[in-house]
């Protein structure tokens, strides 16, 4: 499951009875709280005929009607169940083998022996006089007074007496019979008291010190083949398996020159004596407390006893913590041979590490194993970002004021705001905007066609312009040198994709030098070539073998839309001058170009059908009045502009004559459509040599445009929508290309610049089309952008700023870009109010970004046609039917219990491409580890499962009610957050919503 691997202490053997006369088989899984149970004994009662479970907990039987069939394992309580059909059998503890109790911690530090007093037989405390220090003195006798008292148990090993000073005890823990007898016989049928001593204390910590924890778990063994044979023709080889104990299956395929091949299937499974098997969650999150259980399995022929620790780290820092609430470090444990106990430690999660690594270790005599990872720890709140774009034009003062961080006061004791950050960000060249919002196309973590192209589009970008000008080049070549290097956390790269998805503020975390850092690695040749390449790569894989690309992998329905804005891309980057593709990807790209063309015949062929049959029926006139209607609609509009970037590639005559009517007919009915079908025809006709067209509908744009000194040019009719042509930045973008080409006229382009850079959040705008939009219109007039050497003068509350006596802050050479940030104890309601004074030409542009942390059910969202409404249901099984009882306060949850997550999704009207995530409580394991696309209700999405949440991409999603169901299954006890569900359109994320959040409890 995912990244989490199931280990068994051995392999079921299936019996080989076999059973003749019977009415059907039953198939089904057994498991207990951690998963698929191996090696199970099941037996048709009063019968001999049985099985057992294999490695997945799995068994079929052959049963006749009315049979009940028994389930038995070692230290599990035996299952009786009449089935008739296939399922889940959950086998539970057996107490006596695996409760232990252990009783007032709570006054550990202060007397340790306080459990001792007036609780068991045979213990006497005495408060002798005569030590120093009036030190307590403990004494045991297993026979003083000839009752029944308890054996006594030091530092693991069995006494008739004892007598310690309480200064030297470090716990005590009193058994009651029937567990005293689970853990050394019938003499501890009265009872038994276990005292670990501060020397006994060293002892095991200095032997678990040299325990040698596994820390390669991957899940695959990776090693180059070099195969000879020996003289009968054998071939023997050898690899080393990661340190995962688990079943490995190795495929082989051997084939002769004349292609004659055959393959093979092995198994082999790699195991210990003595293993702990930790039950850990994918993550942690802030604010819940979780039992962290480990199964400790003995395969040894000898009963064992032994300890075992469980050791915390903040893997950022590598200190050891200790989040420990009511458990000890170190636990005895004592397990049967080819038996198997468990473990547990009380975990209370702070709000203070960004990742916890855990390492649980046990040790029985000779016996040893350990097992040591990483988590992730999510935070429990979510990151606001409140806005300040700045703009000043030629000798100019202004001052600006962030009114939601004037108004913010913080001095009620209850308030749950937390400011986060605050900063400030100048640079005298807005077309900058548009280098730092490369990385974050190369970093968004879904696989869909589209971002797949924005990482190739990123990454042919910088590489052009780092190419194009020697200047940048060494401006990145700086920064990469510097003396700074990457953190702890973002060394580990699966945590760091983890982290990024759920917590994407962390990557700002970091200093100044590393975010600098990180866009010269961006701009980096050797690697820019490398994920250029694999980006192709997977686009290449993506396409269908009609040429066209569809959302997401695994769907065969190519989406025009998809495939249209992919073509449109590498008509910018041609634009651009990035004229350099390898022949494969110009076949690719020609392939999906052809693709439309055959779309657009199709639209064509259907519109002259129609008409044929008007001919048929009211004659000629009527036909050709017909076809002088206006038949254009947005996709042969963007198809038409996509083309016009593509006058080179063949086109057939059958696509030639629809071109040219749809060409005709954007002419005369250019009035009726939007922005962005305006901006588009306009640069279709320009290419195409009819000026005079271009020119009227550039002018109808002037004439209704709005031009203020603060927001720049624009149109107020320039807002978003459902629809992919009814977004503000690609109109905003797209219309900055038409003035730029058509126009030319420098302020005219400034003010559109304005505007479109108003819109960008913290470094990135909100979705990677938009962004990709935005960084293709900026740097189309990128000429002389980097020769700005004016600085601004800036002041924040009542303290200037100074770049240059700024620490950790550095003016870039040819750039005039500076960012100084603030951190959440320094950040005060005056901060909000910013004075910038320009002297000299030029425009200067800046930003003031807050970002606080609140709690979930505290943040309003934005009214909208969408409504998100989930509830938790308990699965129950019963002899007739399944149920589901909704969760509330009041449900008992135990581990092993299924629970069906149920979201409701309203939208009052259609929508296209929408995202929907369903974060997760960390004490549950999805069942349905498998990406894959999915139908319902005639409504197809791709569904997506991720270590911390379950994502859901709608390519349509028509107006209507859906329901959508998942199972998880209880996997950690503990008091754990569930999360909301969140709901966006990814090209109108203007329009959001998202669930209540709610808590979780496991016994």
């Amino acid at each position: 499951m995912g990244s989490k691997t199931y280990l068994v202490q051995r392999l079921a053997e299936t019996q080989k009875t076999t059973r003749k006369d019977y009415d059907k088989i039953i198939t089904g899984t057994v498991q207990d709280e951690t998963g698929p149970l191996p090696g199970v004994t099941v037996l048709v009662k009063g019968t001999s005929f049985g099985t057992e479970t294999d490695f997945d907990g799995k068994y079929s039987i052959k049963v006749k009607n009315g049979d009940v069939l028994v389930f038995s394992f070692v230290g599990m309580k035996t299952e009786e169940r009449q089935l008739n059909e296939s399922s889940i059998v959950i086998l539970t503890s057996d107490n006596l083998l695996e409760e232990v109790v252990t009783v007032a911690y709570g006054t550990t530090n202060d007397q340790p022996y306080a459990a001792l007093k007036g609780k068991v037989a045979g213990v006497e405390i005495v408060e002798s006089q005569e030590e120093a220090d009036g030190i307590v003195r403990i004494r045991g006798n297993a026979s003083s007074n000839g009752k029944n008292t308890p054996i006594y148990i030091v530092d693991g090993k069995v006494v008739g007496s004892f007598n310690i000073s309480s200064n030297d005890i470090v716990s005590s823990t009193v058994l009651k019979a029937n567990e005293a007898i689970a853990l050394y016989g019938e003499k501890g049928k009265f009872g038994a008291i276990v005292i670990i001593t501060k020397d006994g204390q060293s002892k095991i910590d200095n032997e678990l010190a040299n325990v040698k924890a596994r820390k390669n778990l991957q899940e695959t063994a990776f090693f180059y083949p070099h195969l000879t044979t020996d003289k009968n023709g054998d071939v023997t080889f050898s690899f080393t398996t990661p340190e995962s104990l688990t079943r490995w299956k190795l495929q082989l395929l051997a084939h002769t020159k004349e292609v004659q091949s055959a393959t093979k299937t092995l198994t082999t499974v790699t195991q210990k004596e003595l293993m702990v098997i930790p039950n850990a969650p994918r993550f942690l999150r802030e604010g819940d407390q979780i039992t962290f259980s480990t199964k400790i399995a003995n395969i040894s022929d000898k009963n064992l006893e032994g300890t075992a620790q469980l050791v915390l780290t903040d893997a950022i820092t590598g200190k050891e913590i200790d989040l420990l609430a009511n458990s000890l470090k170190n636990q005895s444990f004592n397990v049967d041979s080819n038996g198997n106990t468990q473990v547990s430690w009380n975990l209370a999660i702070p709000d203070t590490y960004q990742a916890i690594q855990y390492k649980v270790i046990a040790k029985a005599g000779d016996f040893s194993d350990g097992e040591q990872n990483v988590l992730p720890v999510l935070s429990n709140r979510m990151l606001v970002t409140e806005t300040l774009p700045m703009w000043i034009r030629s000798n100019e003062t202004k001052t600006f004021t962030l009114d939601k961080l004037a108004s913010t006061t913080l001095s009620q004791p209850s308030s749950t705001l937390k400011h986060h950050k605050l900063t400030l960000e100048v640079t005298s060249n807005p077309a900058w905007y548009a280098v730092q919002a490369l990385p974050y196309l190369m970093e968004y973590p879904y696989e869909c066609s589209e971002q797949t192209f924005a990482r190739y589009y990123a990454n042919t970008l910088a590489s052009h312009i780092a190419n194009s000008n020697p200047r940048i080049q060494e401006v990145f070549n700086a920064w990469k040198s510097s003396d700074a290097f990457l953190s702890n956390l973002e060394k580990n790269q699966e945590l760091k994709s983890l982290i990024i998805q759920e917590t994407p503020w962390l990557r700002d975390a970091q200093s100044e030098t590393e975010q600098k850092k990180r866009i010269a690695l961006l701009f980096d040749l050797n690697k820019m070539r490398n994920q250029q390449q694999k980006a192709i790569n997977k686009l290449t894989e993506m396409q269908l073998n009609n040429g066209g690309f569809p959302w997401f992998k695994g769907n065969d329905n190519p989406n025009v839309f998809i495939t249209n804005h992919i073509a449109t891309g590498f008509g910018h980057l041609q634009k651009l001058g990035v004229t350099k593709i390898d022949n494969s990807t110009k076949k690719m790209l020609v392939d999906a170009i052809h693709f439309l063309d055959l779309e657009i015949e199709e639209v064509y062929k259907k519109l002259l059908e129609s008409a044929e049959r008007i001919k048929a029926e009211k004659g000629q006139k009527k036909y050709e009045e017909y076809l002088e209607k206006n038949h254009l609609s947005y996709f042969i509009i963007q198809y038409l502009y996509m083309r016009s970037f593509y006058t080179n590639i063949e086109i057939n005559d059958t696509t030639k004559t629809a071109v040219e009517y749809y060409k005709n007919q954007t002419e005369n009915y250019w009035k009726e459509f939007n922005l962005y079908g305006k901006g588009q025809i306009t640069l279709l006709q320009f290419r195409s040599g009819n000026t005079s067209v271009a020119n009227k509908i550039i002018a109808s744009l002037k004439e209704n445009s709005i031009t203020s000194e603060e927001l720049g040019m624009y149109w107020k009719e320039n807002k978003p929508s459902w629809y992919w042509y009814q977004a503000p930045i690609e109109t905003q973008a797209l219309l900055i290309e038409a003035f730029s080409e058509i126009e030319n006229n420098t302020e005219t382009i400034d003010n559109l610049k304005i505007w479109l850079l108003k819109n960008k959040q913290t470094n990135r705008w909100k979705t990677t089309k938009a962004t990709t939009e935005a960084v293709y219109a900026l740097l189309l007039q990128g000429s002389d952008w980097i020769s700005v050497t004016d600085m601004v003068d800036i002041t924040i509350g009542n303290k200037a700023i100074n770049p240059t006596q700024l620490e950790n802050t550095k003016i870039e050479a040819g750039t005039g870009y500076f960012k100084t940030s603030w951190n959440g104890s320094e950040i005060t309601p005056e901060m909000s109010t910013v004075s910038i004074t320009k002297k000299g030409k030029g425009i200067a542009w800046g930003g003031l970004y807050w970002q606080y942390f609140e709690d979930l059910d505290k943040i309003t969202s934005v009214k909208n046609p969408l409504n998100l409404n989930k509830k938790l249901f308990k699965k129950i099984n019963t002899n007739t039917e399944k149920k589901l009882q909704e969760i509330t306060k009041e449900t008992q949850l135990e581990i092993g219990d299924l629970i069906t997550v149920r979201i409701e999704l309203r939208s009052d009207r259609d929508m296209e491409f929408v995202h929907m995530k369903d974060m997760r409580a960390s004490g549950v394991e999805p069942i349905n580890v498998l990406s894959q696309y999915k139908w319902q209700d005639g409504l197809g999405y791709y569904e997506s499962t991720k270590d911390a949440a379950t994502n859901f991409f709608f390519d349509r999603l028509p107006k209507g009610i859906y329901v959508f169901e998942y199972d998880v299954r209880v996997n950690n006890a503990g008091n754990f957050s569930n999360g909301i569900t969140t709901i966006q359109s990814m090209y109108a994320p203007e329009f959001s919503s998202h669930s209540k959040g709610e808590r979780l409890l496991i016994k």
